[in-house]
């Protein structure tokens, strides 16, 4: 079964967000817009919690999350602490979830059209890993764009 991958995969892919907001010189440089780049490392971060904690946590376990997709790109000056815990309350939800899903559940429809059709929930779980990682190296590159080594 796939969801022991998907745990470990999206735990890693966590713990390399977490790394990567930790890597930044102070909480100031997470909101920095560079030219030629729409979303800054902070904001991109709260997308990926939002969305991982929306679409597994709320879709998927009834968690009660309430995602606010425009807030993930408006706010800012968030601390870097409060952005790390978003990451690990977005780690146990994944987690929880992850090892609640049977089988069975995994090859249903997913109960959103999010790209517009059908799609099982295994193909869009996988769909998701790959949109975390595109992210993830968004804030990596934006980090980087900033000038600081690491």
């Amino acid at each position: 079964m796939i969801t022991p991958i998907l745990i470990q995969t999206f735990d890693q892919g966590l713990t390399k967000l977490a790394e990567e907001i930790n890597l930044y010189p102070d909480d100031a440089s997470l909101w920095v817009l560079q030219e030629g780049i729409n979303n800054t490392g902070g904001n991109l971060c709260l997308h990926l919690a939002g969305g991982l904690q929306h679409f597994l946590g709320a879709v998927l376990n009834e968690s009660g999350y309430v995602r606010n997709r425009d807030a993930e790109f408006s706010l800012k000056n968030i601390s870097r602490k409060k952005l790390l815990e978003e990451v690990e309350a977005t780690r146990m939800a994944v987690k929880d979830t992850l090892e609640q899903v049977s089988k069975k559940e995994l090859e249903k429809e997913y109960p959103l059209q999010v790209l517009g059709y059908p799609m099982t929930t295994e193909y869009w779980l996988v769909h998701l890993l790959g949109h975390f990682n595109y992210h993830l190296g968004q804030i990596n590159y934006h980090r980087r764009l900033l000038g600081k080594k690491a």
